[in-house]
């Protein structure tokens, strides 16, 4: 089995403990079968308690970590978690709540969530989270605050996007600041992911190419694009000169080789994001693998890199945008975004 956590308090912070599974003393958030499929992730040791949480706040962020690991929840999930419980009860075990509500995640009996004595438990209570959040179809392609709500059903259902950003901090401490999947794409705690792994080109408007929105990516013909993180594809284009079609399964333009003397995106793919931010991907190879609103996931292939449209060579020319719909006017330096986010370019 994997590394397994346990807490002890002491008087300069908070310590976590790594264990086998086979040591002794392990807390009971660590025991059991797991239910999820994502992948492993590697725990780290952190020092004090992370992200200006209290010993009791980082004590009960933990439970959820290593409840987490055990279910082989996709560590996206526990970022989920955590900001749940930051808004239901900030991470404190409160007997008492609104109703009937209990424990870290403030759940009801009366709904069928447990006892009040099971509920009054951080294992059991982030278990019960869990199992419900796995349930929800497609929950890793959702804003955090609607995937938490499907579970929550809160009187406040945008209320978690507020702890998005801290309990990305918290988990982040655990994880040494990546959040792996299954086919060896690194994510970002952040939730992001660079789009292809490739030396950097052109740059975001340089003064050679001031109008230049974006940033060149010069990897090899057929490479496969991922997208940057969750959203929703809001556009899905053949772009060349002052022509634009969306796909329909025939031949099209974009199907072959730009050059610099034809203006456009070629095929190119627009996914908006939570905090309406919109990335852009394009030049591809062929119609992209995606489709107008369709959900995808961190690191979800959706198109290979080609040079259709106004292309010297294969690359994939990569664009942010603060505000959707995207136009230059909110497009942003995307190799500063994605270093923010923890995903370098």
């Amino acid at each position: 089995m994997g590394r397994l956590i346990g807490w002890a308090a002491t008087a300069v912070g908070v310590l976590v403990v790594l264990f086998v599974a086979a040591a002794a003393g392990v807390v009971t958030a660590v025991s059991g079968n797991g239910y999820g499929t994502g992948c492993g992730a590697a725990v780290a040791t952190v020092g004090t308690a992370p992200g200006g949480l209290s010993a009791e706040q980082a004590a009960n962020a933990a439970v959820i970590v290593a409840v987490g690991q055990r279910m082989r929840v996709p560590v996206r999930g526990w970022v989920v978690a955590v900001a749940t419980a930051l808004q239901e009860s900030e991470l404190v075990n409160v007997r008492g709540g609104p109703d009937d509500s209990l424990g870290l995640f403030q759940q009801r009996p009366s709904q069928g969530w447990g006892t009040p004595e099971q509920l009054m438990s951080p294992d059991y209570a982030a278990t019960a989270f869990y199992t419900r959040l796995l349930a929800v179809p497609g929950w890793e392609r959702l804003p955090l605050t609607v995937a938490a709500q499907r579970v929550q059903r809160s009187a406040y259902p945008n209320a978690y996007r507020r702890h998005e950003s801290h309990s990305t901090q918290i988990v982040a401490a655990y994880t040494g600041g990546s959040l792996p999947v299954c086919d060896g794409v690194t994510v970002a705690a952040s939730g992001w992911t660079r789009p292809v792994a490739a030396e950097i080109g052109s740059k975001f408007r340089t003064g050679e190419r001031p109008g230049h929105d974006g940033v060149d990516l010069m990897a090899p013909r057929g490479t496969l694009i991922r997208a940057a993180s969750a959203g929703l594809v809001v556009r899905v284009r053949c772009n060349v000169d002052n022509d634009s079609w969306e796909p329909t399964g025939a031949a099209m333009p974009c199907d072959r080789d730009g050059s610099p003397g034809v203006r456009g995106c070629g095929w190119y793919v627009d996914i908006r994001h939570t905090g309406d931010i919109v990335t852009r991907y394009c030049h591809m190879i062929r119609q992209p693998a995606v489709h107008i609103g369709q959900t995808v996931t961190v690191g979800q292939p959706i198109g290979n890199v080609g040079s259709s449209g106004n292309s010297s060579a294969p690359h994939l020319h990569f664009e942010v945008h603060r505000s959707y719909p995207a136009n230059k006017d909110n497009a942003v330096d995307p190799i500063s975004f994605m270093a923010d986010r923890g995903a370098h370019l």
